[in-house]
């Protein structure tokens, strides 16, 4: 399976079909015999998706120990995470078990993305109707670090659950939220900061559910010339430093994007719940591979460039330092002017 996903196959088929192609060297790899189709389908259909699961987060361990001294944008020392989801479209009538709508059916990928290390340290697989918000209940939150959240996630009991845990929230504030000013921050307009301020719930409700301040920046951002209004439990920190932790949020809109573009969790190789969350623990064991080994071996390359570099010579004997070298050209003594020039 891992092997379908490097050489970015279409089909079970398709990837028993590759390895037949490579049987001398199946032995290496600790296969005897290329398994029949049947086999690898019962195998998907049967053996619990768990035990991929905790594969994939071995391996996540074992990355972030790799990305630990990672540089990134994010000047603090404190522990990062974005939190979001997305939505795996399926179809109706082939998988009825994740109904979603009455036309199509689909699972939510909820992760928490450490944007340190753009490594996932949490992976929870719900219906797709589930609320996004519904994951705060699963997470264990870790003292000291933060939380970047869209607005989906804005549920003040929720909210004031990470704040009892003396961790962090940052997320946008709604048009609709009623709240009265306690304090003002001084403010830095040329950098973008409208209003700092501490303040109190209003409505009764939201007032019962989260019943402490809450710091609110109004920031004004002049490349894209909108305005976002945050919220956050931490009173420490700049109001541009708030503002620039959730500008890093959209490096979890491009993990989902890569992983939909380049490994295969758009078209499945089974039809069974099980299966569908077998393949798509394997392609994320798959993405933190190739994350280990671009650290490890100190690649230059990108992690596309090295999954496309992989999926032509996954078979190939060659130490993998080598085979993302540049290529020398190669030297003729003695040219043949018979030959002709492609280039």
């Amino acid at each position: 399976m891992a092997i379908g996903q490097l050489t970015q196959r279409e089909s079970i088929n398709d990837t028993l079909l590759c390895l037949k192609a490579h049987t001398d060297k199946l032995y290496h790899l600790g296969i005897e015999n290329v398994v029949a189709n049947s086999t690898l389908t019962r195998a998907n259909e049967g053996r619990s998706y768990r035990i991929y699961e905790e594969l994939a987060m071995l391996l996540i361990k074992e990355a972030k120990k790799y990305y630990i001294d990672n540089t990134t944008p994010l000047q603090i020392e404190n522990n990062v995470f974005a939190i979001d989801s997305t939505i795996i479209n399926l179809c109706l009538t082939t998988f009825h078990w994740a109904t979603f709508r009455t036309t199509k059916s689909g699972i939510k990928l909820h992760t928490q993305l450490d944007l340190k290390t753009s490594i996932p340290e949490f992976i929870w697989f719900s219906n797709a109707n589930v609320h996004d918000m519904y994951a705060l209940d699963i997470i264990n939150f870790e003292a000291n670090g933060f939380y970047v959240l869209d607005r989906g996630y804005l549920d003040y009991q929720r909210l004031y659950k990470i704040h009892l845990s003396n961790a962090f929230f940052i997320t946008r504030a709604k048009c609709t939220m009623d709240c009265r000013r306690i304090k003002s921050f001084p403010k830095d307009k040329s950098k973008g900061i409208i209003y700092d301020q501490s303040v109190l719930q209003n409505n009764y409700y939201p007032s019962t559910k989260y019943p402490d301040q809450m710091r609110r920046i109004k920031y004004f951002d002049e490349p894209t010339q909108k305005t976002f209004i945050f919220l956050t439990n931490n009173f420490h920190l700049e109001a541009t430093e708030i503002a620039l932790l959730y500008k890093n949020r959209w490096q979890i809109e491009l993990f989902f994007k890569w992983i939909k573009q380049h490994l295969k969790i758009k078209s499945f190789w089974g039809f069974s719940e099980n299966a569908v969350k077998t393949q798509i623990w394997i392609a994320i064991s798959v993405y933190v591979i190739v994350a280990i080994a671009k650290k490890k071996f100190m690649l230059e390359q990108s992690l596309y460039e090295i999954v496309q570099i992989l999926s032509v010579s996954v078979f190939e004997n060659v130490p993998i330092n080598q085979l993302f070298q540049q290529t020398q050209v190669q030297y003729f003594k003695d040219l043949n002017y018979n030959q002709l020039n492609l280039f």
